[in-house]
């Protein structure tokens, strides 16, 4: 293919951020390159939120099996879990979900370009063996996960993310290294599957976590599916028979890693070095998070590369606020979304606005919920888990949450909408919250919080405290 010797706008990436850069430009402008040097079909979709998810739904069904007698159903013992039917599953969806992607990119038609791009300067970019003009260029070239050179000799012993879905089934015994969101979703969901697990984390706290409460709450529960060994560093060495990993005074042998322990930036080879700019230990400028600008450059770089936030619905903000600001007359600094990290365990992870350790201690009120005795969680056998919510003593108002409880990923958007808000929280428990639901569990934590404001006494509508109804509490 021979490429124009000029372009308006390069974007460098065809994830979820270059294309939802394309989109913005594409409201000014035809004159454009999307240049792809690795596989289409975004990180989210090919081995990420997806194929994570649908291996862990199959987990989940498979594990309520040791509720049924509790419910009055027998023979749950009979069930089997067909470990290759799972992956085919996987793969067969997680493709659909690909191919949804692919249609987006196939629409470029030739504004699409196959190669490995390299910046010559902010307006030069080598495409192959070819130069490129351009005004703007916006790089979002993803991220891979993070695999320490020794590590490599392990061979096919050792899979990330980007390896285990293409597997048609897996070893006995599997070490999972680090306990960060997709580590953690991934140990419990393949210890479920029946596939002896043991995890390691460097650190104490898990999946992002800061509030010990909610730390500890997990940690244990999820010691009962599996042994998990937090604060010392993991080294592997091969075995004869697997590997052995090794993390302070624990050591396990192992038929296969999951290394899990982070993803980097796609950067290492872009030629950042050209822009004239500091760039950190991990090769990467300063950016600015409201417009995704590199300095005062005509460069903006954008999702997992600007290694901000790699969660799919900021990559996919990054990447507008990127391709907005390569085609506008002046540079615009947008608002960013209240924060928000959703993990996918049982029960489920979430940290909303501010964290526990963001917060300052002398001006953060906090409310609780255990969900142990809460009625909806315990009609499901769901009741574990625990709901902690901050506020500011001065205001009143909702700043951040953390919690490890049923339903989490639906709590989670209506405290963000609240942070969002800036309400208070009694503006929040004036919103009507139907019986029995979960969220009764968080509307506990909230009226504990009411109960220790100076000021703003007054109650919510169905508070009647004598008839010691959760309903009422």
């Amino acid at each position: 293919m021979t490429l124009p010797v000029t372009a308006e706008i390069i974007v460098i990436g065809a994830g979820t951020a270059g294309l939802a850069a394309v989109k913005q430009v594409q409201k000014q402008t035809d004159d454009f390159l999307l240049i792809n040097a690795g596989e289409y079909g975004t990180t989210c979709a090919r081995v990420g939120c997806m194929p994570s998810k649908l291996l862990i739904e199959a987990a989940n069904a498979y594990h309520r099996r040791h509720c049924f007698d509790t419910f009055g159903i027998r023979h749950a013992e009979s069930l089997a879990i067909d470990l290759p039917a799972v992956f085919s599953r996987v793969r067969e969806l997680r493709d659909y979900y690909v191919s949804g992607v692919m249609k987006s990119v196939h629409a470029l038609g030739n504004k699409v370009v196959t190669g490995r791009a390299k910046l010559q300067s902010y307006n030069q970019v080598q495409v192959n063996d070819q130069i490129i003009q351009c005004k703007k260029i916006i790089i979002a070239t993803g991220s891979t996960p993070i695999v320490p050179e020794n590590w490599k000799t392990s061979g096919n012993k050792l899979l990330t993310t980007d390896s285990l879905f293409e597997q048609s089934d897996l070893k006995s015994r599997i070490a999972v290294i680090g306990m960060g969101a997709i580590g953690i979703e991934m140990a419990q969901a393949l210890s479920r599957l029946g596939i002896n697990i043991t995890a390691f984390s460097s650190t104490q706290q898990l999946a992002g976590l800061t509030d010990p409460e909610v730390n500890q709450s997990i940690h244990h529960l999820l010691q009962v599916e599996f042994p998990i060994y937090s604060g010392d560093k993991a080294e592997l060495s091969e075995t004869a028979n697997g590997v052995l990993v090794s993390a302070g005074k624990v050591s396990v042998e192992v038929d296969q890693v999951i290394a899990a322990i982070g993803r980097q930036a796609n950067l290492k080879h872009i030629g950042l070095e050209c822009l004239g700019v500091p760039l950190n230990d991990e090769g990467i400028p300063e950016i600015n998070p409201h417009t995704m600008q590199v300095a005062d450059l005509p460069v903006f770089i954008a999702g997992d590369a600007s290694s901000l936030n790699m969660v799919l619905h900021e990559v996919a903000d990054e990447g507008r606020i990127a391709g907005h600001n390569a085609v506008s007359a002046s540079i615009e600094h947008f608002c960013r979304r209240t924060p928000m990290r959703i993990v996918f365990t049982d029960p489920e992870i979430a940290c909303v606005g501010m964290t526990y350790e963001q917060c300052n201690e002398a001006n953060t009120l906090i409310g609780q919920a255990l969900f142990e005795d809460q009625g909806r969680a315990r009609a499901g056998q769901q009741n574990k888990g625990v709901m902690r919510l901050y506020a500011d003593r001065n205001n009143g108002r909702l700043i951040g949450a953390e919690m490890a409880t049923p339903a989490a990923e639906h709590m989670a958007h209506v405290l963000a909408l609240a942070i969002e808000q800036q309400l208070t929280i009694a503006q929040i428990l004036a919103m009507p919250i139907y019986h029995p639901v979960l969220e009764e569990g968080m509307r506990t934590a909230l009226r504990q919080l009411q109960k220790q404001l100076p000021t703003d006494k007054a109650f919510d509508l169905s508070r009647c405290e004598a008839f010691h109804s959760e309903a009422l509490d």
